[in-house]
């Protein structure tokens, strides 16, 4: 075997622009392969993770402007939600809707513990704001119906917010009060930071924020979680009742489209899911076009390589080697060039993943509402780099196995004839 290994060794030297374009063509072939479906799935992982980020089973709902005339009104009305759109959401929708969540902001807030301060935007929430959006608890609880019902002065802190007011130990601000334009208010929980900005500002109780800010019954946005609702056709249908439900309510056209503006999270997500799907089967087709570019290549070199050496396959024959003995040459010269060149495509695929990843992963933009990661974990699975490398080598072995066959079998005056 040793002898073998220095005959292929020794054939490798004496070859080198050979061998190189075999390399070249395997290690092309796997690299590119694992680089697309690796930036494919960077791409998915990330949109997944984005919309992740709350109940699919959700809308949010908000005021929009009035685009049409209506009953003497003119178009350009900002519509502001108030407590009546929350009624008609409980009671018209209550065959749908499931749990309810009213959201109003104010910013500009400044918040001091002891020597330290921090200037935020807080969100009067109700207790389900915490389910629909997904917010995590650190350290604590969230607001909770009680906190409205007897509108506490309670409040619930981010967990950078947190670090900003009491660095060395932010967990044990919960039980502390902080002030909040000159008001006192006691902490009752620190939720996770998501980096994303949905989850950036202080959390009051719905009632509490109105009244001390003296809202009103004005209404920023609502969420609520549904069910019964399984196609894009069930979300369409119900979306045109609730629209023209609360365009009524403020004397706006029922099918005034800009008049309110819903976030539908469920039809999102089926929309994102056929997106994927289709990714995943694009990036695949070409990975698998890529990769059988660079079989065909090895292919034709090896192929042109068993031709160019008929005359040594003669020579071998003519003093004593023995067809099996050519054959087995051809075939281990085969597996050993595509495995090593496969596996430095494999490794360099790798590489350019994780360059991604460093560069460009976790980037974030700003999407309106939210900051959206662009770019998440771009890795592919081992056994995909396995079977990608599994494929080209035994498709370098076949390449090589027909001509070698041939050659195997030809007398060696055919084969110093042909030659020359």
């Amino acid at each position: 075997m040793i002898d073998l290994l220095e005959e292929i060794w020794a054939t490798v030297r004496r070859n080198k622009l050979r061998t190189a374009l075999t390399g070249f063509a395997v290690a092309w072939g796997i690299f590119m392969l694992i680089f697309l479906l690796g930036a494919g799935n960077g791409l998915i992982n990330a949109t997944e993770s984005n919309s992740g980020r709350f109940l699919d089973n959700s809308m949010s709902v908000g005021g929009g402007t009035t685009s049409k005339e209506y009953k003497g009104l003119k178009e350009g009305r900002p519509i502001q939600l108030q407590d009546k759109d929350i009624n008609s959401t409980r009671q018209k929708f209550a065959a749908n809707v499931d749990s309810i969540d009213a959201q109003i902001s104010h910013s500009g807030v400044t918040i001091t513990y002891g020597e330290n301060y921090l200037s935020t935007e807080i969100d009067g929430v109700l207790p389900m704001h915490a389910r629909i959006n997904k917010i995590e608890m650190l350290h604590g609880r969230f607001i909770n119906d009680v906190d409205n019902s007897q509108q506490r002065k309670v409040i619930v802190l981010n967990e950078d917010q947190a670090k900003e007011l009491n660095e060395h130990d932010p967990a044990a601000l919960v039980g502390q009060y902080v002030k909040m334009d000159s008001l006192a208010f006691r902490v009752v929980g620190i939720t996770q930071s998501d980096q994303t900005g949905m989850n950036a500002s202080a959390y009051l109780p719905f009632s509490t924020l109105r009244i001390i800010y003296q809202m009103g019954d004005k209404v920023d946005n609502i969420n609520f979680s549904f069910h019964g609702l399984q196609t894009e056709a069930d979300n369409e249908a119900f979306e045109k009742r609730y629209k023209a439900t609360l365009s009524a309510n403020h004397d706006a056209a029922p099918d005034d489209e800009d008049a309110v503006w819903i976030w539908n999270r469920f039809t999102q997500a089926m929309q994102m899911n056929m997106g994927m799907g289709i990714i995943r089967k694009a990036l695949w087709i070409i990975g698998l076009f890529t990769l059988m570019s660079g079989i065909v290549g090895v292919s034709n070199i090896m192929l042109i390589t068993v031709k160019e050496r008929t005359r040594e396959f003669g020579i071998r024959k003519a003093i004593g080697a023995t067809p099996a003995s050519i054959l087995r040459l051809i075939i281990i010269e085969s597996i050993i060039i595509t495995t090593f060149f496969g596996y430095i495509g494999m490794l360099c695929g790798i590489a350019a993943n994780e360059y991604m990843d460093a560069t460009i992963g976790h980037e974030q933009v700003d999407a309106g509402l939210f900051k959206a990661t662009m770019f998440l974990n771009p890795t592919v699975g081992f056994d995909v780099c396995i079977e990608a490398l599994v494929v080209m080598v035994v498709a370098g072995t076949l390449a090589g196995l027909i001509p070698a066959r041939k050659a195997a079998r030809i007398r060696p005056i055919e084969a110093l004839n042909n030659v020359e």
